[in-house]
């Protein structure tokens, strides 16, 4: 009994452990998976959940997990991308019931982002479980705000499921001016902020960011085994345009060419991992997007040579992330080459960077190390400002 239990501990510790580098080092564990800590929690109540296809426990969807487990769940909210997360970047994602269990799902993107009292009406909590990816543009932490505004209005408790950010090892970036604020931007933070959605939903009520500084009433279950330098590889990709580890490192750097001429390569396999033009230079990289189910319907310059650059060439998807700072370089030389400077940016570009002043400093000929200078006051007041909010070690 000894050596079998001996072993089953063995088998254990190495299902929790990932090599990295020759090291091993512990799997974070999502919250979800934690079913110890919050089960006790939903039992009796009516339950509505704001879950997609990244809402996991092992391998198994949240909601089939807990109805399993005699949860009465009632209704499911959805962000962009959808349920089962087939839905197009942008794409209107309508209300309609889930196939597999029968559940109303109320859409929380398209024309209502914010659910409202009647959908609220008889529910006793509200669970928030989705996997972010740690960059202020990324819209499921503007659906996690509205989510808990709501609530807050209608007295519902929220409970965020928390998941490990895969780029929460670096804060950087601009803050963002409120003036510019939008669904790709609500919260005075960086672009990328180094916190996990549990940790931004604390300072979203801390910090008085909800409509009228109303609070909500939040319960946060954290992850296991979890620091911000623990390297977290998505069991699903998060979105239908971030299919794999090095697109979501990159994200931070190249989701700002959505407000260029630029294609991101939407429409092929490597979307924000390509960037492309058919008026860029050719150096001997091109791709052409067509449409693809799920990960761009109509992509910008369908059927058409994009040329342009070609950033699958970096060897080791790891140091991406371990750069700790979005890469300027990409959109600096992007914009020296393009050849029609005055149409490089478009009007989206200012709300992705959180300011007005990135794009003029690009303009001007502004070094990376120049603008990212400009940025550290600010960044400094803000990793102060977060450490009240913080939950797990660095």
């Amino acid at each position: 009994m000894r050596i079998e239990r001996y072993i089953s501990l063995i088998a254990i510790f190495l299902l929790v452990t990932v090599a990295v580098n020759g090291q091993v080092a512990v799997r974070p564990i999502p919250a979800a998976e934690r079913t110890d800590l919050y089960l006790p929690l939903l039992k009796g109540k009516r339950i509505a959940i704001v879950a997609n296809h990244t809402s996991l426990i092992k391998g198994r969807h949240l909601v089939d997990s807990l109805l399993s487990l005699g949860i009465k769940i009632v209704k499911i909210y959805c962000p962009e991308h959808g349920f089962r997360g087939q839905a197009d970047a942008g794409e209107r994602v309508n209300s309609y019931k889930d196939f597999r269990t029968g559940l109303d799902v109320v859409s929380l993107y398209g024309s209502k982002k914010k659910p409202d009292a009647e959908s609220l009406r008889g529910i006793d909590l509200v669970i928030f479980d989705l996997q972010d990816v740690g960059v202020r543009f990324y819209t499921y932490l503007s659906t996690m705000h509205y989510v808990m505004e709501a609530c807050a209005e209608n007295k519902t408790p929220v409970m965020v499921l928390d998941r490990p950010n895969p780029n929460g090892s670096y804060v950087d970036g601009p803050i963002l001016d409120s003036t510019l604020r939008s669904f790709v931007g609500i919260h005075p933070i960086p672009i990328v902020h180094g916190m996990t959605l549990g940790e931004l939903a604390q300072m979203i009520n801390g910090e008085g960011w909800l409509k009228n500084k109303v609070k909500c009433l939040l319960t946060v279950i954290p992850c296991g085994s979890y620091t911000r330098k623990s390297l977290y590889t998505l069991p699903v990709k998060p979105s239908p345009n971030l299919p794999n580890m090095r697109s979501v490192y990159l994200y931070p750097s190249t989701g700002m060419f959505e407000g260029t001429a630029l294609s991101v390569g939407r429409g092929t396999p490597w979307p924000f991992q390509v960037l492309g033009h058919p008026r860029y230079p050719n150096a001997g990289f091109w791709f052409v997007p067509v449409p693809v189910i799920g990960a761009s319907k109509e992509p910008p310059y369908k059927n058409t040579r994009c040329y342009g650059i070609d950033l699958r060439t970096i060897p080791d998807s790891v140091s991406l992330v371990r750069m700790n700072h979005i890469n300027l370089d990409y959109l600096i030389a992007a914009y020296n080459k393009f050849p029609n400077k005055d149409s490089f940016f478009n009007s989206f570009f200012d709300l992705l960077a959180g300011n007005r002043l990135l794009q003029k400093q690009i303009r001007q000929g502004m070094s990376a190390g120049d603008i990212r200078a400009t940025w550290q006051p600010d960044l400094k007041t803000f990793v102060e400002r977060r450490k009240q909010y913080l939950i797990y070690g660095e």
